[in-house]
């Protein structure tokens, strides 16, 4: 089953896009870090119910999200060239020995082929050293079967690259944001609890690395 989120958001939230019933929005956190986020999130994420990189973005006080491939919108590279900008994408080239955390930390929002479509045609992004992550564990919740045992929706990635630069103290407030939204979308398909049809399934939704 995939999000269909009406044009007008009839029946839902403005800011956190759930249905008005299930908004999510008094329980999202606000969190001070010391990383800044910058979001490249894929234009056929960006109106999607499920999309995590929104969560993310309304909990994070330094983090922006940009769209990627949108109709007659070129993207504009010259945002990575920060210093101490680097790239949370798995085959992204080792940062020197000895270099110091990322001021600023780029997230690729999309299915993992989106993700590495906006990876070979972005040449900036490919210079960009990269931070990596260890694979999540074995039989996590999440909205989307990822194609990999390593694959994360973007929140839980996001999450994971908090905790190896902040601490787990910071991550932990994303990882119970991201089972929130779990349960809330869940909600809104008939399937949370353990009497729920299906409440054991993964759902086809969201957007998965």
């Amino acid at each position: 089953m995939r999000s269909r989120t009406p044009e007008d958001l009839s029946g839902r939230c403005p800011r956190c896009y759930l249905p008005t019933r299930l908004c999510l929005c008094a329980d999202i956190p606000r969190i001070d870090t010391r990383t800044e986020f910058l979001v490249i999130r894929h234009n056929k994420e960006k109106e999607k119910s499920t999309n995590t990189a929104r969560m993310a973005a309304l909990a994070l006080a330094r983090c922006q999200v940009l769209t990627y491939g949108a109709p007659g919108a070129p993207f504009d590279a010259s945002v990575l060239e920060a210093p101490g900008t680097w790239v949370l994408f798995p085959d992204a080239p080792p940062p020197a020995p000895e270099a110091p955390l990322p001021q600023r930390l780029v997230v690729l929002d999309g299915n993992w082929s989106q993700a590495r479509r906006m990876m070979q045609r972005v040449p900036a992004l490919r210079r960009l050293p990269g931070l990596s992550l260890p694979p999540p564990p074995a039989h996590t919740r999440r909205l989307r079967r990822p194609p990999h045992p390593e694959g994360m929706s973007t929140l839980e990635a996001m999450a994971g690259a908090l905790a190896l630069l902040e601490g787990p103290a910071q991550a932990g407030r994303l990882y119970a944001l991201h089972e929130r939204m779990i349960d809330r979308v869940l909600e809104s398909r008939g399937r949370l609890g353990p009497d729920a049809p299906g409440s054991a399934d993964l759902l086809e939704l969201g957007d998965e690395r």
